[in-house]
Formats: structure tokens, sequence, C-alpha cells
């Protein structure tokens, strides 16, 4: 089946995403234990990334959870979005600005509420690629079937017809079981060699 479309996360792959260590280092400022800022927001962040609340409500769970006021709140909120941003990944955001117009192109992401218009003042991912599919717009997330099925359907093409690029062993793996092409990242030179040793097929 030849491939009509090529398809991207983002964290990982179209942004460097290294640990900033973040948690750690408000775990200490605020005098908690290791591990305790996730335990007392575990159901914050998975809700957030599922859109089953909104950024302000993560900001009153952020208050009354880990006792931060205004201030506090809008430093510890600043440190989680430089973290999530990350840098853009200049050399794969070129590539896949150069797939266009051969092939559709888009991008299925593990988001957080806020990520998409933070992501577009920071790289404009909504004018690189035609379709982006957020998981805290979606309702679901990586590696659930449906939201390799959202991706297929906006783009019109089959699973067969779809190249899918991630770092995440089990998005990967995700996106095989719907029956797309899955690549595993791990550099530029070798995404871009596979994703072209793909395209190249007959």
């Amino acid at each position: 089946m030849v491939i009509r479309a090529v398809v991207f996360d983002i964290g990982g792959v179209l942004e460097i995403t290294p640990d900033l260590g973040v948690d750690r280092r408000w775990e200490t400022r605020l005098g908690l234990p290791a591990g305790e800022i996730n335990a007392r927001l575990r159901d914050v962040w998975q809700g957030g990334s599922v859109g089953t609340i909104t950024l302000d409500d993560v900001h009153g769970s952020l208050r009354d959870r880990l006792g931060l006021d205004d201030d506090k709140l809008a430093q510890y909120m600043a440190d989680v979005w430089r973290e999530y941003l990350g840098t853009a990944n200049n050399e794969l955001i070129e590539y896949a600005r150069r797939l266009r117009p051969r092939y559709r192109t888009g991008i299925v992401s593990n988001s957080f509420v806020g990520a998409r218009e933070r992501e577009q003042a920071a790289y404009g991912f909504e004018d690189l690629v035609e379709e982006i599919v957020y998981s805290h717009e979606a309702g679901f997330s990586k590696p659930d079937p449906r939201i390799y099925a959202l991706i297929c359907t906006r783009l019109n093409v089959l699973p067969g017809e779809m190249v899918f690029l991630d770092d995440v062993e089990m998005c990967v793996a995700g996106a095989r079981e719907a029956g797309i092409h899955a690549i595993r990242y791990q550099d530029n030179a070798q995404a871009i060699a596979e994703i072209e040793k793909l395209l190249a097929s007959p």
C-alpha cells in the first residue's frame, strides 16, 4: 500500500524535552519529600491530559494541594511549561515541512490543557502540518486505538497508508496494532532514513 501521510509525535520528537528537574526543585523549595508533588497531583495531570479538567482547575488544585500563592503558582507553571515545551528540533521540523505537499502530514500528541496555544506560539505547529490531534482535546491518549483512528479519519487515509514517528515504545506498538507503519524515534538521522525507506517502498 502506497504511503500517503506522515505523522509525528511532539515531545521528544519535534520538541527536544529533557527532564529539567522541575518537581524536584519545587519539592526542595516547599519542603516536600521526593515524589510528593506527583503523588498529590497524579489525578490532575491525568485529567489535564485528556481534557476532563480545565487549566483553571489545574491552577486551583495547585493552590489547594501544594499551598501555592498566586506568585508561586505563576512561577511553578512557568517552570512546568518551560520543561514541557523544551526546544525546537529544527532539523526534523524542517524535514516535516518539506514533506508537503507530496504527503499529508499530521501530529498526534499526548498533551495537556493549554498546550495547543503555547506550542503554536512557540513553534507554529498548526502551520507546519495539516492536522493536529491533541489528547486533551480528543479525550483519549496514545496508545488508545481511537486516537490513531482519529488522525486517519482527519487525514482521510487508511492506517496502512500512514507512517507514524514516536519516541515511546508503547505508543509505537499501539500504532502498529492499529495497522500503521510506526517508527521508534532515536535520533534525526535514523528517523528520517527509516521514513524515507518506507516512502520509497512500492
